[in-house]
């Protein structure tokens, strides 16, 4: 098959050259996409107080729950694609896309519909307070609007991300999180359209990635683009994508289910507790862009050898990913350790004391057992590359059981320690299940696919 501009063929050279050079650009584009938050956070924070930043954070659950569920559709999708262009199979690379489409316009048009409609019931549920419910509903009813453009942009990213190539939803990165610098500081500090204006300001920023990368796919990608005979989906490759995007959905809706459920709890400690851990969960979650990127490319790198039926390239993969995610993680929990006041005071422009003490307590305790979370990262993409969809979607399940403990016993008992506690532990208790059903299962596993070679 002739490979278009910009693709990468990870089905031969070195293992760690192939990794290290897909994962930087997609860690700086996931740096920059969480940089949509962090500067709602800023901006909102310094402007309008302390009281906006924990109208945002009662909101963080909900919002990963809702986003995440989009995301993870086209991941899943993008894991059919990826295998296909590492099978040179350019055919069905052309129908697997076709249907990613048509399932993309349809989710399009749920999601967003359904959110809009158990908004308000669910962050009554969450135990939102009333003084901050009416700022909550504004700030996450825009970004739920703006769902379709999020379903958008992560579509045409899978679809050039399953070519190898992590460059250019970079750039389109960049250029839409500078935007959404200057619309934040244009719509909430010059027309003080306060939190909706930071909500706007996002979902506009959004759109503009969406726009620049859907026209260079079309542009620079064209022989991989749907024709008109492969618009008609043979019900084998929907049910394939559907079973590949549905369980990574699944598994990001019961794991932000559980989130949903556990902020719920943490809203009633009162305001001060949720700026705090909503202070603390989004450094928790920039330091974790590194493994994400690094994890996505090991998914990105199993799938298209995969496809290939290169297996003698899986393992050392596997080993590499790991190394590497712990490494990292060692180096984030130092940093979050002995850097956490700073930090949570530059990111939120507190000077709250209270706020200040209990977001690094969360930030110490979350960061001993990160290093936990490479490990976990790395076995659970590695399954879905490698088609097996039930074990990761099993061990969501094991955070939602923790995160019900956390509502009914931790957090009753211990208050904010508890809100604290739940995650480590969780990830833990995940990571322990997907250790150890690999290790029992991946002989069969690779027995199974080398048979498949010869």
């Amino acid at each position: 098959m002739q490979k278009a501009a910009y693709t990468r063929d990870m089905t031969k050279g070195s293992i760690l050259r192939h990794m290290l050079a897909f994962a930087l650009p997609l860690l700086i584009g996931n740096l920059f996409q969480q940089l949509y938050n962090v500067v709602d956070t800023m901006v909102v924070g310094y402007r309008l107080g302390d009281q906006a930043i924990a109208a945002i954070g009662a909101t963080v659950a909900l919002y990963s729950m809702i986003v995440d569920f989009a995301c993870d559709l086209n991941n899943g999708y993008g894991i059919i694609v990826t295998q296909r262009f590492g099978a040179g199979d350019p055919r069905h690379m052309r129908k697997a896309i076709a249907g990613m489409m048509e399932l993309n316009l349809i989710a399009g048009i749920i999601i967003p519909t359904l959110a809009l409609v158990f908004l308000q019931p669910l962050l009554g549920l969450m135990n939102t307070p009333a003084d901050i419910f009416e700022q909550s509903y504004a700030y996450i009813s825009i970004i739920c609007a703006g769902i379709p453009v999020t379903i958008a942009y992560n579509m045409f990213a899978s679809i050039l991300r399953s070519v190898g190539n992590s460059r250019t939803p970079l750039y389109f990165l960049i250029i839409s999180s500078l935007l959404n610098v200057i619309l934040d500081i244009l719509l909430v500090w010059t027309f003080n359209m306060g939190i909706g204006g930071a909500a706007l300001a996002t979902v506009l920023a959004q759109l503009i990635a969406a726009i620049l990368s859907g026209g260079y796919v079309w542009k620079k990608y064209r022989e991989y683009l749907p024709r008109r005979e492969d618009l008609r989906v043979p019900g084998k490759m929907l049910t394939a994508l559907l079973l590949s995007g549905g369980s990574l959905a699944l598994m990001s809706i019961v794991v932000e289910l559980g989130t949903v459920i556990f902020q719920s709890a943490a809203n009633l400690l009162g305001e001060m507790y949720i700026t705090a851990h909503s202070a603390a969960r989004r450094l928790l979650i920039m330091m974790l862009q590194p493994i994400i990127s690094l994890s996505v490319a090991n998914m990105t790198f199993i799938g298209q050898n995969w496809g290939a039926k290169k297996i003698n390239r899986i393992r050392p993969a596997i080993r590499t990913a790991i190394i590497l995610e712990i490494l990292w993680c060692v180096t984030a929990a130092f940093i979050l350790f002995f850097f956490g006041n700073p930090l949570i005071r530059f990111t939120t422009g507190t000077t709250n004391p209270d706020i200040l003490h209990n977001a690094v307590l969360s930030l110490r305790i979350n960061c001993v057992l990160y290093p936990v979370l490479g490990v976990l990262f790395c076995l659970r993409n590695t399954m879905q590359a490698m088609g097996h969809k039930i074990i990761p979607v099993l061990s969501s399940f094991i955070e939602l059981i923790m995160k019900l403990l956390a509502v009914t016993l931790f957090i009753p008992h211990w208050g904010f320690i508890g809100v604290c506690i739940t995650e480590p532990v969780t990830w833990l208790m995940m990571t322990l299940f997907l250790l150890i059903t690999f290790l029992i299962s991946q002989k069969k596993w690779f027995a199974e696919a080398e048979s498949l070679t010869t």
